[in-house]
């Protein structure tokens, strides 16, 4: 049988859409506005790097379509995504996909995440306001500690593919990004001199929750990472409460597996 939506649900429909097209217009005026600010001593993304209407009105798409419609409405974030260029982060046999539903091919068993995980991670890690600092696996591109570095945070970001490394930190470099420090190692083992962090955010699946991120942890700070072995992966939020770690199942997801040198928790 044909379901025909009635009057009042249609209408509400178009009143909903219409609240979500007024809020990324909101968002988009408040991100133009603010192109040329720095944030603590580092320069705008936009300082730097070519950028052309087209490609906004892909990332106004992106965030309008992918992020809004899901379910994001942190508007630290949908800032974020909206003012940090994807494809500048993106190889050029990719550009054309940067903006895609999808993630984005980096290398071998590299990847950019999808843009809605991107965001999805951010907002779970729900960053205090003011500064903060945040620990980032698998810095890839580097996109990812862009946009946590755009949400105000200072970002420690760990890649064990050393070329990777390199190329990121060049390229944040060159847009201005004094407070994004990019280290070449295994990031199972975290970064404990610059600890503790109120967020991790873990872009590869490891077995089980490592037992050297979670101590890094401040108390009340938020670790957000997949766990398991694919396909039965988690994307968990570990809240740190003392001794005690809570987990919380976010969604399930399928992400690249850790590598590296991973001891596992016990409580």
């Amino acid at each position: 049988m044909l379901y025909e939506p009635s009057v009042a649900i249609v209408e509400a429909a178009r009143c909903a859409w219409q609240g979500v097209v007024c809020k990324v217009a909101g968002v988009v005026q408040s991100v133009l506005q603010s192109k040329q600010r720095t944030h603590q001593g580092f320069g705008g993304i936009m300082s730097k790097g070519k950028d052309h209407t087209g490609q906004q009105r892909e990332r106004e798409k992106m965030v309008r379509e992918q992020l809004m419609r899901r379910g994001v409405q942190d508007e630290r974030v949908l800032a974020a995504m909206l003012r940090v260029p994807r494809h500048l982060f993106t190889p050029k046999d990719e550009v054309e996909s940067a903006y895609a539903d999808r993630p984005v091919p980096l290398g071998p068993l590299q990847t950019i995440s999808q843009p809605y995980m991107v965001a999805l991670m951010s907002q779970a890690a729900e960053l205090p306001e003011g500064p903060c600092r945040v620990l980032e696996i698998g810095t890839g591109s580097g996109y990812s500690a862009a946009i946590l570095a755009e949400m105000g945070a200072e970002v420690f970001t760990i890649e064990i593919v050393r070329e990777l490394a390199e190329e990121a930190a060049w390229r944040l470099e060159g847009m201005g990004y004094e407070q994004i420090h990019v280290r070449a190692g295994d990031g199972a083992v975290g970064w404990s001199d610059a600890a503790p962090f109120d967020a991790i955010l873990v872009t590869a699946a490891p077995a089980d929750l490592p037992s050297a991120l979670c101590v890094q942890l401040r108390e009340g700070g938020r670790m957000i990472i997949p766990v398991g072995l694919a396909p039965d992966q988690s994307l968990l939020r570990v809240t740190r409460r003392g001794d005690l770690f809570e987990e919380e199942h976010l969604c399930a997801v399928r992400f690249v597996p850790m590598v590296g040198h991973v001891q596992p928790w016990q409580a």
